[in-house]
């Protein structure tokens, strides 16, 4: 399966990308908030059938803006608010899906300038992802070299995490740069467990171990030694 342009759900699942971000405690208002959008979202992402998938990230969206309208001047609410967009518009696709994404990036910076390391730098997990994977101009605002520097600041914030191991894999899979997403994908599946994300990590793991096979894969055909473990 050629994987040049992989798509856009399973990359902005953030991730996020669909994203899935370091856990919070719950202790207050807004972290038992947080702790809910994200069940929600595993939920809608992995559980959900492709055919109420939308009408679950619908929902979700909603949620997840009044939560940030509840707390503002946080930068929580406002990544998790993206991530449901991104991973909505991975689902809508089409020019109403682009528009999702665009208002994802845009809340994504204006996180940033609250606090960008928040979640564990998901914000620029986030941010790698779209651009990764939304198209260039003039349709809209992707753009592999920002996507690759964003993939680094996040992984610079959080070097052992799940996502943004297993986003920037993805990512050099994309480029043909096979043995370096072979290195990515392994640290993934070695990401250490996330308090209260088990669904998440699961679904995400399913998602590594998939896109690992086929690094494999092209690795074998051009001669390469595969990576042991998986």
């Amino acid at each position: 399966m050629n994987r040049k342009i992989r798509p856009l759900c399973s990359a902005l699942a953030l991730a996020a990308v669909c994203l899935a971000t370091s856990p919070v405690r719950a202790e207050t208002g807004l972290d038992q908030s947080i702790l809910s959008i994200q069940e929600q979202w595993a939920q809608a992402m992995y559980q959900t059938p492709a055919q109420a998938k939308g009408e679950a990230f619908t929902k979700l969206d909603g949620e997840a803006k009044t939560v940030a309208a509840h707390y503002p001047g946080r930068a929580e609410p406002l990544i998790w608010e993206a991530i449901s967009l991104s991973s909505h518009a991975g689902v809508q696709g089409g020019l109403s899906g682009l528009g999702m994404a665009k208002e994802a990036r845009d809340l994504l910076l204006r996180a940033e300038a609250v606090d960008p390391k928040a979640l564990n730098g998901s914000v620029y997990t986030s941010l790698g992802a779209l651009y990764a994977k939304v198209p260039g101009w003039p349709l809209g605002f992707g753009d592999k070299d920002k996507a690759e520097s964003y993939f680094k600041k996040a992984l610079a914030i959080n070097p052992n995490g799940i996502d943004p191991n297993y986003l920037y894999g993805d990512f050099l899979f994309a480029q043909g740069r096979y043995k370096e997403s072979a290195q990515y994908l392994e640290h993934a599946l070695q990401a250490p467990p996330r308090p209260n994300r088990a669904l998440a990590d699961q679904g995400r793991t399913k998602e590594i171990q998939s896109l690992l096979t086929e690094v494999r894969a092209k690795l074998a055909d051009a001669g390469g030694t595969a990576v042991k473990g998986g």
